[in-house]
């Protein structure tokens, strides 16, 4: 078969590897019918993430078949059509008996296309099956369910539910890429007063406004003012950061007013500076964290019912085999407009599946 390897920073391809197989009774051999690409999967490619090894396929969110389970696996079958979660649970470990999967400890956390081949190939293997893929309602495509194996519990849990955001709160977003597009919308499930939207791209923020920003501002042109003005200089209830540069971190922390919440949500290749000289006498929380993965069935159940716009991030759609012109498209999305690209969908060659 074929999947998109990482060879080292700024070398990756789309070429022959071999086929997948269940190597432990927890597993299942899924074949791809939907996968999408991450920022943080950029972050790979430019050495971001040093853990991801030459030699490793990219990728960890997608929707597809189960071909092959393992002899343990007991909630999913052969033809089922499954969401692979981002995160994958061992279940038994401290962490996910307090559903924080995202620090599992019994071989699960973030581990496709991290620290084992991930979902960006024609099959994947998926370890812990019984907690790390969920059984689709027909009512949900595949191109908006790819969207709620990563960037819609990312941002509902890292940064709308960490962030603690309440009815009435002002709450600005940086950053109005994916993850902040879907900060966005989901922090309108809790009814707060305003949502403002920041970044640099028009593009994004005319996307920020279509899916429920109250105001934008162009992170050139003096966003600190604006949140100033419609808070009565007061700050923000809650600043999410869905950028991940040392920059757009310590502007949450300008923005954020007095007994606010900051939930970083970017994954960041570089140090920021932590301004405690300021911070210090404000009450200010700051929140980091990888995502757990816990409220997906809850999300699941809301795309079923029509309840989040999911398929309004979808810009592009492509083939698998052109992963590369997909990749080139989702990297220049200051000059593509792309928001999510998603591939698949098209016929697939058999592949046999062997048995460990």
């Amino acid at each position: 078969m074929k999947g998109y390897v990482f060879h080292g920073p700024g070398q990756s391809a789309w070429e022959e590897i071999p086929d997948p197989a269940v190597k432990e009774p927890t597993d299942v051999v899924v074949r791809v019918d939907a996968v999408t690409i991450c920022g943080t999967d950029l972050h790979i490619l430019k050495g971001d993430v040093p853990e991801v090894h030459p030699g490793t396929v990219l990728g960890h969110e997608a929707v597809g078949e189960i071909m092959e389970v393992g002899g343990d696996v007991r909630t999913v079958r052969p033809g089922d059509r499954v969401l692979i979660s981002c995160i994958s649970a061992c279940g038994r470990c401290r962490y996910c008996r307090e559903s924080a999967y995202g620090q599992c400890r019994g071989g699960g956390g973030w581990i496709l296309g991290h620290l084992i081949d991930g979902t960006q190939a024609e099959y994947v293997r998926v370890p812990y099956a019984d907690l790390s893929v969920h059984v689709l309602p027909s009512a949900v495509e595949n191109k908006d369910a790819v969207l709620l194996a990563d960037i819609f519990p990312t941002s509902y849990e890292v940064g709308v539910l960490n962030g603690h955001v309440r009815p009435g709160d002002t709450v600005a977003v940086v950053g109005a890429g994916p993850i902040g597009l879907a900060a966005i919308a989901t922090a309108r499930l809790f009814a707060p007063e305003r949502i403002v939207a920041v970044d640099l791209a028009a593009s994004r923020l005319e996307a920020a406004k279509l899916l429920g920003a109250d105001a934008v501002a162009d992170a050139r042109e003096e966003p600190e003012q604006l949140i100033a003005d419609l808070t009565d200089g007061l700050g923000a209830d809650v600043v999410i950061e869905a950028v991940g540069v040392p920059e757009s971190f310590e502007m949450c922390t300008r923005v954020v007013r007095p007994g606010g919440h900051v939930a970083n949500v970017g994954v960041h290749g570089k140090p920021a500076t932590l301004h405690l000289e300021d911070l210090w006498i404000k009450n200010v929380t700051i929140t980091t964290g990888l995502v757990d993965t816990h409220s997906t069935p809850t999300l699941l159940r809301m795309a079923a019912a029509g309840r989040l716009p999911t398929g309004q991030l979808v810009t592009h759609t492509f083939p698998l085999d052109r992963m590369e012109e997909a990749y080139d498209i989702f990297a220049r999305a200051a000059d593509t407009g792309a928001l999510k690209v998603v591939l698949g969908e098209q016929p697939h060659e058999e592949v046999v599946v062997r048995a460990a």
